[in-house]
C-alpha cells in the first residue's frame, strides 16, 4: 500500500516537472529572437558588401575586414558576456547586450568611411557575440530535461529564421532604402528582444546555485579534470568545424553563384533561402532525435550525413540540381547546430554553464571564422567544388571528436 501510495506521488510530481510553464515559453521566445537578431545581421552584411564597398570606395581586404572584425568582436563578447552572466544573471546580462548591439548597428547607418564603420561593427560584434550561450543557458535552464535538446535546437532556429528574413528582404529593400536603410531595419529585432526579456525573471535554477565563484576559476573550471577538459576540447573541435563550414559556405556561396554561373541578386537570395530552410529542417529534426535516441548517436548521424553531402555536392554544377541539393546538404552542415546548446549545458554546472557555452563556441567562432579566408584562397587557386570538397575531411575529424571525446548526457539533471 505505501508503494502504491508512492508511486501515486511520484506521478503528478513527474509530470508537473515536464510540463512546460509560460514562463518556458516567454523565455524561448526572447532567447530565438535575440539569435535571430545575430542570424539577420551577419547576412545583410554580406549582401551589402559590394554597396558598402562602392559607396565607402572600399577595397576587397577592407570589405572583408567587416566581417572578420564583426566575429572578432563577436568572440570578445561571447567571452566578456558569457563569465557576466554567470556572475550577475542572465536575463540582465543579455538586456547588456541587446543595447550594445542596438545602438552600434544603428550607428552604421551613419558611417562616413572604412574606420569609423569598422569600429561600429566590432562593438556592434561584441554585444552580438553574447546572444548564443547565454539565451542557450537561460533555455536549458527554463525547459524540462525531457524537452532539453528540442528547445535548444529551437533557440538556434532563431538564427536561421534571421538568416532567412535576411535573404528573402534584403535583395527587396536594399534598390529602395540602401545599405544605410539596411541597418536600420537590422536594429528593429533588438528593440523586439529587449522587451521580451525586460519582462523575464532569472530561471530557479540559476537564483539557487548562485555563489561567489570568481571569474578567473570560472574559466578553469573548464578544465578542472581529465573529463571536463576532454570533453571541452571535443566541444571545440565540434564548433570550429561547425562554424567552418557554415561562414565558408554561406559567405562565399552568393559570390559564386553570381560570379561563375551567373545567378542575380534575386537568384542568390533564392538559393539561400532554399538552402536555409533545408538548415531550418535539420536543426529541428536534430533537437527531437536528440531528445528520444541521445545526444551522441545523432551528432554521429548528422556528420555522416554532412560528409556524403558535402562529397555529392562539390561534384554539381547545374545551378537547378545545386539549389534543392543545397537543401539537402544545408540540412545536415547545419542541422548540428541544433545539438550544442544542450550538450554544454549538460556538460557543466550551473555556476559556469553561459561561461562554457560562449567561450566554447565562440572559440569555435574564432577558428571557423578562418573558412570565408581558406574557402576563398582555395576556390580562387582551384575550383569552388574542390573548396566545398574539403569540407568534408573536416566532418570526418568531427565524427572521431564525437566519438572519442564527447559524453552522453541525455537526461542528466542540471548540476
Amino acid at each position: 500500500m505505501q508503494a502504491n501510495l508512492q508511486s501515486s506521488t511520484a506521478a503528478p510530481a513527474a509530470q508537473t516537472a515536464e510540463q512546460v510553464s509560460r514562463y518556458a515559453w516567454k523565455v524561448l521566445a526572447g532567447s530565438a529572437i535575440g539569435y535571430a537578431m545575430d542570424g539577420f545581421d551577419l547576412l545583410i552584411l554580406g549582401f551589402m558588401l559590394p554597396a558598402i564597398s562602392a559607396a565607402l570606395h572600399l577595397s576587397g581586404q577592407q570589405a572583408g575586414a567587416l566581417v572578420t572584425w564583426t566575429l572578432i568582436g563577436a568572440v570578445a563578447g561571447g567571452v566578456i558576456f558569457g563569465a557576466l552572466s554567470d556572475r550577475y544573471g542572465r536575463v540582465r546580462v543579455l538586456t547588456w547586450t541587446i543595447l550594445l548591439f542596438a545602438v552600434f548597428t544603428g550607428l552604421c547607418a551613419f558611417a562616413q568611411g572604412f574606420w569609423d564603420l569598422l569600429a561600429y561593427r566590432t562593438i556592434a560584434g561584441i554585444g552580438l557575440g553574447g546572444e548564443f550561450g547565454i539565451g542557450m543557458a537561460l533555455a536549458a535552464e527554463a525547459w524540462p530535461a525531457s524537452k532539453r535538446a528540442r528547445v535548444s535546437s529551437y533557440v538556434a532556429l532563431g538564427w536561421q529564421s534571421g538568416v532567412l528574413l535576411a535573404a528573402l528582404l534584403t535583395p527587396l529593400l536594399l534598390l529602395h532604402i540602401g545599405w544605410r536603410g539596411m541597418f536600420a531595419v537590422g536594429v528593429l529585432p533588438a528593440v523586439v528582444a529587449w522587451v521580451l526579456r525586460n519582462k523575464l525573471h532569472e530561471p530557479e535554477v540559476f537564483v539557487r546555485s548562485q555563489q561567489p565563484v570568481r571569474t578567473a576559476s570560472r574559466f578553469a573550471l573548464l578544465f578542472a579534470n581529465g573529463r571536463a577538459a576532454r570533453t571541452s576540447l571535443g566541444i571545440v573541435i565540434l564548433c570550429s568545424v561547425q562554424n567552418f563550414g557554415y561562414y565558408g559556405i554561406m559567405i562565399w556561396m552568393p559570390t559564386f553563384l553570381s560570379k561563375q554561373l551567373g545567378f542575380s541578386l534575386t537568384r542568390s537570395g533564392l538559393w539561400t533561402a532554399v538552402t536555409v530552410l533545408g538548415m531550418m529542417a535539420g536543426v529541428w529534426l536534430f533537437g527531437h532525435l536528440a531528445d528520444r535516441i541521445g545526444r551522441k548517436p545523432t551528432f554521429i548521424l548528422y556528420q555522416i550525413g554532412a560528409v556524403v553531402m558535402v562529397l555529392a555536392y562539390s561534384r554539381l554544377s547545374d545551378p537547378v540540381t545545386m539549389l534543392w541539393a543545397g537543401a539537402l546538404m544545408g540540412m545536415f552542415v547545419n542541422g548540428m547546430v541544433g545539438g550544442y546548446g544542450t550538450l554544454m549545458s549538460e556538460a557543466y554546472p550551473t555556476a559556469v554553464r553561459a561561461t562554457a557555452q560562449n567561450v566554447l563556441w565562440n572559440v569555435g567562432r574564432a577558428i571557423g571564422g578562418l573558412g570565408p579566408l581558406v574557402v576563398g584562397a582555395l576556390a580562387a587557386q582551384y575550383s569552388f567544388q574542390i573548396a566545398i570538397g574539403l569540407l568534408a575531411a573536416l566532418y570526418v575529424l568531427d565524427m572521431g571528436a564525437t566519438l572519442v571525446l564527447i559524453p552522453e548526457l541525455k537526461g542528466a539533471a542540471l548540476e
